[in-house]
């Protein structure tokens, strides 16, 4: 399904279906109408797949930088916090809003450019009281905000929702969420959302191996409408593919696996865009020894070494399949780049790997 908003798909049409389409439509009401501008992927979530039903208490919005992760959550709030008129009750009365520090959640979340008082219509917009520090909407609802810095100013407080953001920055991260799970104790169905460009910090993890999580991924050039293409241009062509990249461009999480030979930091100082013409290319294989029906991977990387003696890994092929299947997957390689010869691990039986692998293809030289 397209990541595109209604109003892309809209300016996108011929002029003439462009106006065909807005013709009786209340412009003023479509203005503030998040439905029509956003994007689905920045839509909270209806079913949670990982549960028997379906429900979910956060949402983990884990995206790059510039992916519209703040107008996301800004919207999330208003959301909940409005009812159908300015003085209708939402669906909750009570929010905790927790940033960083507190110049981070006044400056970003409640007055920056994509925050929640910029998207609120003017008949609903919520007063921010900085003496209190609060939000203040005309039908009462309230939001509180907090800091990750002071993790104890949870205790005691209670709420009915909860908006964090970029929690991947914050000093007292595990501290801060700890204390914020105590208070989500109002109403019939507290959640919260968690805004963040990822890190591999411990309870990053922890809130995505939760079974009652559900995770909404996006890169930075999933909003390229809305971005300087100047930006795009330079941050891709320098960050792309990097390990810096892929964590602030692509919001992956970029993790360490725990007894690796080689750390993330150590691959990614010896990366390089191209390898250099290359004297001799072997296809490696470590078989697992299991059928390939949710046993260990099946490792497949395709390696060689330049005219200077210096190795290069150009691919991984790694999978999870029958014999047959990995087999075939060593030939394919095999032949796409060229190599010289396929090298296997033989702990599993070096006359059935071989057998396995010419079952495939006689002619491989093994």
């Amino acid at each position: 399904m397209s990541d595109l908003s209604l109003a892309q798909h809209i300016a996108h049409l011929p002029e003439d279906e462009r106006t065909s389409a807005l013709e009786g439509v209340d412009r003023d009401a479509l203005l503030w109408d998040w439905r029509f501008w956003g994007r689905p992927s920045q839509f909270a979530p209806t079913v949670n797949p990982r549960t028997e039903d379906g429900g979910w208490k956060t949402w983990l919005a884990r995206a790059g930088r510039g992916f519209g992760k703040t107008r996301l959550g800004a919207e999330w709030i208003r959301e909940i916090a409005c009812g159908e008129t300015p003085e209708a009750p939402g669906s909750v009365t009570r929010i905790a809003l927790i940033g960083e520090t507190a110049r981070d959640v006044r400056k970003v979340m409640v007055e920056g450019d994509s925050g929640i008082l910029a998207v609120h219509p003017p008949a609903f917009r919520p007063e921010w009281q900085p003496s209190t520090l609060t939000l203040m909407w005309p039908n009462g609802c309230i939001a509180a905000t907090y800091n990750a810095t002071e993790p104890d100013e949870l205790r005691g407080p209670q709420f009915d929702a909860a908006w964090c953001d970029e929690l991947a920055k914050w000093a007292y991260a595990t501290q801060t969420w700890d204390q914020l799970q105590f208070c989500l104790r109002l109403g019939d169905d507290p959640r919260q959302l968690v805004t963040t460009t990822p890190r591999p910090i411990p309870i990053v993890r922890q809130i995505l191996d939760d079974p009652t999580t559900v995770v909404t991924r996006g890169s930075t050039t999933a909003n390229k409408g809305n971005l300087a293409p100047s930006f795009l241009t330079h941050v891709t062509g320098r960050y792309a593919g990097t390990r810096l990249g892929r964590q602030e461009l692509d919001g992956e999480l970029i993790e360490d696996i725990e007894g690796a030979l080689w750390s993330r930091a150590m691959l990614e100082a010896a990366r390089v865009r191209e390898a250099p013409p290359l004297s001799r290319i072997v296809i490696a294989v470590d078989p697992s020894g299991t059928n390939g029906k949710g046993g260990d991977d099946i490792g497949i990387i395709v390696a060689g070494v330049c005219e200077k003696g210096r190795g290069y890994v150009i691919a991984d092929h790694s999978c999870n399949l029958s014999p047959a299947g990995w087999a075939e997957r060593v030939a394919s390689a095999y032949h796409s780049f060229n190599a010289d010869r396929v090298v296997a691990e033989v702990n599993y039986g070096g006359a059935m790997v071989e057998a396995v692998i010419r079952g495939a293809d006689p002619s491989i030289p093994f």
